[in-house]
């Protein structure tokens, strides 16, 4: 088993074969206001990116403000939310975040605020929101204007980072927040952490699939035990029995 610093090192490793193939520093996809960001990554859970996307459109379209989605008739919004999974579930549970943050918040509907926080403060007032997670809570911060490093998880990533060993196989994407944060340098500025989130994310999309991953091009096979498994030799290069498809996160 890695020690911690061990742990530190490979990651640090894994970052920079990964960004060389993926071309960091990788350009922020959107830059939202946090409350924006907030709504965005709520609508996308469970839900392809296109479809997230157009349901955030069409509610941006439909109420322009923030204030109006909190006070609309749940139907309405609902039916501005229709290209997301579940949006039966997702309106009234966007319009009570909404209606809780403006309550904490003296009335003042906005998360701008966060940015004068340090992160770690930044995410507990979130998570203290029923329904709002680490991920949810990192990509607040990351992905908004906010630009604060913390680090989301998704499928994906979490999905490579178990294959590499670098959490174990029964670590939950929540708990695999705070453990792969650690292995990453306290100094890093967020367009690293971003990086950092997107190569293991678009190495899971592009090779590191779910099922059948494309060992034979990986760019860190020689430090991904799952794959020298499947691919049949170990670490060391010796030969072992090839796995079938799938496994850890398979």
């Amino acid at each position: 088993m890695n020690t911690p610093a061990e742990l530190r090192e490979k990651a640090l490793v894994v970052h920079d074969r990964l960004c060389a193939t993926y071309g960091c520093p990788i350009p922020y996809f959107h830059h939202f206001d946090p409350l924006s960001e907030l709504i965005s990554s709520l609508l996308s859970h469970r839900t392809k990116n296109s479809d997230s996307g157009r349901a955030f459109k069409q509610l941006r379209a439909r109420f322009p403000e923030w204030a109006q989605v909190r006070d609309a008739p749940t139907a309405e919004v609902e039916g501005a939310i229709s290209p997301a999974t579940w949006p039966e579930q997702k309106a009234p549970r966007i319009q009570e975040v909404l209606r809780e943050i403006t309550s904490r918040r003296a009335g003042d509907l906005s998360l701008d605020f966060l940015g004068t926080l340090a992160v770690k403060e930044a995410r507990e007032w979130l998570e203290s929101i029923t329904g709002i997670g680490p991920k949810t809570s990192a990509a607040v911060l990351l992905f908004s204007n906010l630009r604060m490093p913390a680090l989301p998880v998704d499928s994906h990533h979490h999905r490579v980072a178990q294959r590499l060993a670098l959490i174990g196989a029964n670590v939950a994407v929540g708990p695999a927040h705070r453990l792969l944060e650690s292995q990453l340098p306290p100094d890093w500025n967020a367009q690293q952490v971003y990086d950092n989130h997107e190569a293991l994310m678009l190495h899971g999309q592009r090779c590191c699939f779910f099922r059948n991953p494309a060992c034979h091009r990986c760019p860190v096979l020689d430090l991904c035990p799952f794959g020298q498994a499947r691919m049949g030799t170990s670490i060391d290069g010796s030969l072992t029995l090839e796995l079938p498809i799938g496994g850890v996160g398979g």
